[in-house]
């Protein structure tokens, strides 16, 4: 009997290592207990297996069975083929098998550049005219000082389009500059030799670094230089249509100084200080530059520890009135940790240490972009060596708090429906449930390179295969990779370009619980947790894309692929 592709067999539609976990989910009644690995012809059988006993979906109770051919190592292009099923999309097998992925998940931050052409020879078919070269923002009342009174106008060109709008959110740049920041750091030696193909590229600078440096210029021109201050956002009172960016031509402003914005921007510039004082040949003076700017930011937070920016409240008091998304939030502990680690680290000063309660409670809260706490204990320990006694008191207990962390992360994943570590429950399908997969990656990352313990890097691999197709809605959710991928996400250039492929290496947000309550969408084809999305531009809620989880996706791809060998995957 011919076979057919089936989208009942949920795989990681990119690929596997030789030697890791390989497996796939297939979905529905499966009358037969074999399963086969074999060539994309379908003549050739490579592996036989036995599937697991049928198991009830968490969420929907659909029936599901496991196909673990995890022993089968040889290198090469495969499909899986389920008796009265059908095959399985074309995977691969090989070392490397990831390098392409974690390559365009950074280019996809290219595609994001405000303030210039993206030409054919880096954007390909994607090329693109400039839009928002952002030369005269207005100062928005919320945000007057005497020096700059409302109306006033400034420059703060470049940084990157924040998700599928044309705006720019300093909150958000801050997790995603620090989450791109610390894969370099884990592991330069690996982006040292990734080539993205963007202008910068041959520069003597990693291709990651200067796409980062991007974003890092427009921040520096949000910081009020009289009081070291940072502007919220830099935004269109409203969001623009489903337009081409230069096309969009709405006054653009700068909204009111906040603890979050500025907190965050002392924490990124910090550790970008760092990292560029090693490229001062390339760019002189950028690493003192950026200190500056952190210490005066951290000042500035110091004199204003808890300045809301409360959209709604702002807008009864200002005009125009505001709309755009708010990144808002009340609690800034998690920021002034982040923000002293990264200043602690780079001056080495303990005062900077001293200054905040590095342990406030027992919680681990996972990285989002309201709560930042995890990224200054990612910095502590990978600095751990260099460390004053002021920090390494609590080292030890920062430490067995992120592995004991990775192991209720992975508590029970080995039983799951998809074997993934992802989706242990219904708290885990939130909006931009995407991220949630990668930051759990990057926890589990941390606690590898804490322990040496190979169950950590297979658990974050197990997301890895989650984000890239073994999922139950069965899509890859990284635009441009997989037969299955995202192909309409909620993303202005993409729905704006008469492009059939939307543009390349961006992470759709994924399934949320509670979409169809929160866009206007009427495509979703599910109520059930971890199907409840749909691949349409209309579905903000499920589909759009945003820079905060195109970053996390970037250091779980690039961590693993940098681990292979000394891993041996």
């Amino acid at each position: 009997m011919e076979q057919q592709l089936s989208d009942s067999i949920r795989l990681n539609q990119v690929g596997y290592y030789p030697n890791a976990p390989k497996m796939a989910v297939v979905v529905g009644e499966v009358e037969d207990g074999e399963f086969y690995v074999k060539t994309p012809d379908l003549q050739k059988t490579v592996y036989t297996g036995q599937l697991t006993a049928t198991k009830a979906g968490e969420f929907s109770n659909r029936p599901t069975r496991v196909a673990d051919f995890s022993d089968f190592k040889e290198p090469g292009s495969y499909v899986l083929v389920i008796p009265g099923v059908g095959h399985s999309y074309e995977f691969e097998i090989d070392r490397d098998v990831h390098k392409d992925v974690a390559a365009a998940s950074i280019k996809g931050f290219y595609y994001q550049r405000m303030s210039t052409d993206l030409p054919e020879q880096y954007a390909g078919k994607w090329a693109r005219a400039a839009g928002h070269p952002d030369n005269e923002v207005l100062i928005h009342p919320s945000a007057a000082s005497t020096q700059r009174p409302a109306g006033s106008v400034i420059s703060a060109p470049r940084g990157w389009y924040d998700a599928g709008d044309y705006n720019k959110y300093i909150v958000n740049s801050g997790i995603s500059m620090g989450t791109l920041l610390s894969a370099y750091e884990d592991f330069p030696d690996f982006y040292k030799n990734l080539e993205l193909n963007i202008p910068e590229s041959g520069n003597n600078v990693p291709d990651i670094l200067d796409e980062a440096l991007w974003n890092l210029r427009w921040m520096m021109a949000m910081q009020d230089p009289e009081d070291g201050g940072v502007y919220n956002k830099l935004t269109t009172p409203s969001f623009e249509g489903m337009i081409m960016p230069e096309e969009a031509a709405k006054p653009r402003y700068v909204v009111q100084k906040g603890t979050a914005a500025t907190l965050d921007f002392a924490a990124v510039m910090a550790q970008a200080s760092r990292i560029f004082s090693s490229y001062e040949n390339e760019y002189p003076g950028l690493a003192d530059s950026a200190l500056v700017a952190a210490v005066k930011a951290w000042s500035w937070a110091q004199r204003n520890p808890n300045v809301d920016y409360d959209q709604n409240a702002m807008n009864k008091q200002f005009e125009p009135e505001v709309t755009t998304g708010a990144y808002g939030d009340k609690d800034y502990s998690d920021e002034f940790i982040w923000a002293a680690a990264e200043l602690y680290v780079t001056t080495k000063q303990d005062t900077y240490y001293n200054e905040v309660n590095m342990l406030p409670d027992n919680k681990m809260p996972l990285p989002s972009w309201p709560q930042v706490r995890l990224l200054g204990y990612y910095t502590l320990n990978r600095f751990s060596n260099e460390l004053t006694p002021a920090a390494q008191k609590d080292l030890p207990e920062i430490k067995n708090r992120l592995v004991s962390f990775a192991d209720e992360l992975i508590d029970g994943a080995d039983t799951r429906t998809y074997r993934t570590v992802m989706g242990k429950t219904e708290a885990d399908y939130i909006w931009g449930s995407s991220s949630v997969a990668a930051n759990q990656g990057i926890v589990l990352i941390q606690a590898y390179q804490l322990t040496d313990d190979k169950k950590y890097l297979n658990a974050a691999l197990s997301n890895l295969d989650y984000l890239l197709g073994r999922n139950a809605t069965g899509y890859s959710f990284l635009t441009g990779f997989g037969e299955k991928s995202v192909m309409k996400p909620h993303h202005r250039p993409s729905v704006a370009d008469d492009i059939e492929e939307p543009v390349p290496g961006l992470l759709s947000g994924g399934p949320n619980a509670r979409a169809d309550k929160q866009d206007q969408c009427t495509t979703y084809q599910s109520t059930f947790a971890d199907e409840m999305f749909t691949d349409d531009d209309c579905s903000y809620a499920s589909n759009e894309i945003a820079i905060n989880w195109n970053a996390p996706f970037v250091y779980l791809a690039g961590a693993i692929e940098a681990l292979q060998d000394r891993a041996a995957l």
